[in-house]
């Protein structure tokens, strides 16, 4: 826990590009990325992909520029891509949310991972460059994540990253008409230093064999440096 009595607050997060080894995290720019975006996320297959959004489905890319456009304006949403090193596509999409500077807190959210990302480092690389630019560009307290509580997709993801489960808002919101309970993650910056550096022993090319496929999972990287933080 940090001395927080000259805490002044943080900086209100912005649009940054943040490159990795394998994928680069670009601010969302409508003429550059919209058509792009719309195709990484599998055109009209993106209703299926976004279930658990609370926006109801889209009728096109023309509905979709919208409601982009609607989240960025009228809710603060920071939105950025993630493109794919190797291709140069663009693979998917999250945005920073609900900034609370004052205090330090912040979120990811509109989380959407398109079909060339699946079983690929790129997510997890990606959510990795946008924490560590929370934590140590930022300066952030807490860093948030939050769900359906249906979606055990991203619960699942949610927890590999490091998030800890803090329990479930009921009734929390509307979801395309229906009752929406939200599942509640968080990673705070006194454990940010291990969750850091356990994606950074991830992502090293020396956890990747010749087929590309993890020696390690992350889960159990991170649960080592636990132990030896411990020991």
């Amino acid at each position: 826990m940090r001395d927080l009595s000259t805490f002044k607050g943080c900086p209100t997060p912005q649009p940054v590009r943040l490159e990795g080894r394998f994928v680069t995290v670009e601010p969302y720019d409508k003429a550059k990325h919209l058509e792009a975006l719309w195709e990484g996320l599998g055109g009209m297959g993106i209703n299926p992909l976004l279930l658990y959004f609370t926006n109801y489905d889209f009728s096109g890319i023309e509905d979709f520029e919208k409601w982009l456009d609607s989240v960025q304006t009228n809710w603060g949403w920071v939105a950025h891509v993630f493109r794919d090193n190797k291709t140069g596509k663009v693979v998917g999409m999250s945005s920073y949310m609900r900034a609370d500077p004052a205090n330090g807190v912040v979120e990811v959210g509109a989380v959407a991972h398109g079909p060339a990302m699946s079983r690929t480092p790129i997510s997890t690389e990606a959510h990795y460059l946008m924490a560590r630019h929370v934590f140590d560009d930022l300066g952030y307290r807490r860093y948030e994540w939050k769900c359906h509580n249906e979606n055990e997709p991203s619960k699942a993801a949610a927890k590999r990253y490091g998030f800890t489960f803090e329990g479930v808002f009921r009734q929390h919101m509307l979801s395309k008409g229906k009752n929406r309970d939200t599942a509640w993650f968080s990673m705070i910056d006194g454990e940010w230093p291990l969750i850091g550096a356990a994606f950074k022993a991830w992502l090293a090319p020396e956890n990747f064999g010749a087929d590309g496929q993890q020696v390690r999972r992350l889960e159990d990287i991170r649960a080592d440096l636990a132990k030896g933080a411990t020991a």
